[in-house]
């Protein structure tokens, strides 16, 4: 079903609006894929653009949240086979990042953003250390990915797309050999993680945040 809907079904529309231009190449074997997060239609340009099937981690509420537009979003994202997860921090993301390690181990692509949640005013915020706490104990590239353009395309508080140009720059892998005698290192993930967001940072040319947005900031996006 991803392929159907890539090539024949949603992909020629997205890349219609999206005009998607693709800066760097996608590395064989398994890769850790680590964007900014603009717009809800991030992941929709990422899969329509690159060649690799991308599965992503969705978070949980889209699998099992009320209402017509959660109730559609979940269920395309269990037609193309993501993987849900939850943002709690009390190991209870365990299972989906497990998941995420048969992906790498199977030569796939894992894609997950960092941040967490949508960036609710365009700036870069501080990530997270999912990513890192897989990768560094699966082997496999992380490439750190810079998005643009996706705000115009799909833009915060109206409805619909409007026609626009992204741009998806795909970074150099990082170089983990500095932490791979550490994989279960929490300071080890973080700092992991900081050298990852400063790549992307590099890729976006965003403003960066040193912290998680707040509930209040997450609340007002949602609302517009």
């Amino acid at each position: 079903m991803y392929w159907v809907l890539k090539m024949l079904l949603l992909g020629p529309v997205v890349r219609w609006f999206a005009r998607p231009r693709v800066v760097g190449r996608l590395p064989k074997g398994p890769v850790v894929l680590a964007p900014n997060h603009l717009a809800e239609i991030d992941s929709l340009v990422l899969c329509a653009a690159l060649p690799r099937r991308l599965t992503f981690v969705a978070k949980s509420e889209y699998f099992s949240r009320g209402g017509a537009a959660a109730w559609l979003y979940g269920t395309l994202c269990r037609l193309t086979g993501q993987v849900p997860i939850s943002r709690g921090g009390d190991g209870s993301a365990d299972g989906a990042l497990a998941a995420a390690a048969g992906i790498l181990r199977g030569g796939g692509v894992w894609a997950i953003y960092p941040e967490g949640t949508r960036s609710p005013d365009g700036r870069l915020y501080r990530g997270r250390t999912g990513a890192m706490r897989v990768a560094l104990r699966t082997p496999c590239a992380v490439v750190p990915v810079g998005i643009t353009g996706t705000r115009s395309v799909d833009r915060p508080g109206r409805r619909g797309w409007s026609r626009g140009r992204v741009e998806i720059r795909l970074g150099e892998p990082l170089d983990l050999s500095g932490w791979s005698d550490r994989p279960n290192d929490p300071a080890t993930w973080r700092a992991a993680t900081d050298e990852l967001m400063s790549a992307i940072r590099t890729l976006s040319g965003q403003e960066y945040v040193d912290r998680h947005p707040t509930d209040t900031e997450r609340a007002a996006r949602d609302a517009a």
